[in-house]
């Protein structure tokens, strides 16, 4: 991101409680968290993107992304991906979260798989440590990672919000 370049905040309600959304200029989508995780959003947006949380400009959020936003909690999972995103991190962190927008609605990945799928069996621990810093939750769907044994892990907006998710995406997906 331009050090010139501004951001704006826009707070928008979902079923899962007050969504945080981060957008550029452009309207692409630079992060998504949960309203009580403000303090998580503030440190990943001055570690990835540089940019102070009273940087941000309060704004709507883009009509393209609260209208996709909607429609994937009304079921319309694909809606989420015609959202354009603008995320911060270092390249392996962006090839990660590029994989992760992979994953198919309703689908899991262990963090094992996820790494022999990026060519990098041995970085397990990295593309778990990549997962946990992604500031663009639900869109970049982090929640779709399991551990090992299929269990579900660790997920900044809490395992209720993973577990909802992850249901709702197989609801949806297998009313298709």
């Amino acid at each position: 991101m331009s050090s010139h370049e501004s951001l704006e905040l826009a707070r928008l309600a979902s079923p899962l409680g007050e969504l945080l959304v981060v957008s550029n200029g452009e309207g692409r989508l630079c992060a998504l968290d949960f309203g009580e995780c403000e303090a998580r959003l503030a440190k990943l947006l001055r570690s990835q993107l540089g940019v102070s949380r009273e940087a941000l400009v309060s704004a709507p959020a883009p009509r393209r992304t609260a209208e996709s936003l909607e429609a994937f909690f009304a079921g319309e999972l694909a809606a989420l991906d015609e959202i354009e995103t603008q995320p911060g991190g270092t390249p392996f962190q962006r090839a990660v979260w590029a994989a992760l927008r992979g994953i198919p609605h309703g689908e899991t990945l262990t963090y094992s798989a996820l790494a022999r799928q990026l060519g990098r069996p041995s970085a397990v621990r990295a593309v778990g440590h990549a997962n946990g810093q992604n500031a663009i939750a639900i869109v970049v769907p982090c929640h779709r990672v399991l551990g090992a044994d299929g269990s579900l892990t660790g997920y900044a907006g809490g395992l209720p919000r993973k577990r909802w998710l992850l249901e709702h995406e197989r609801k949806w997906r297998n009313a298709a």
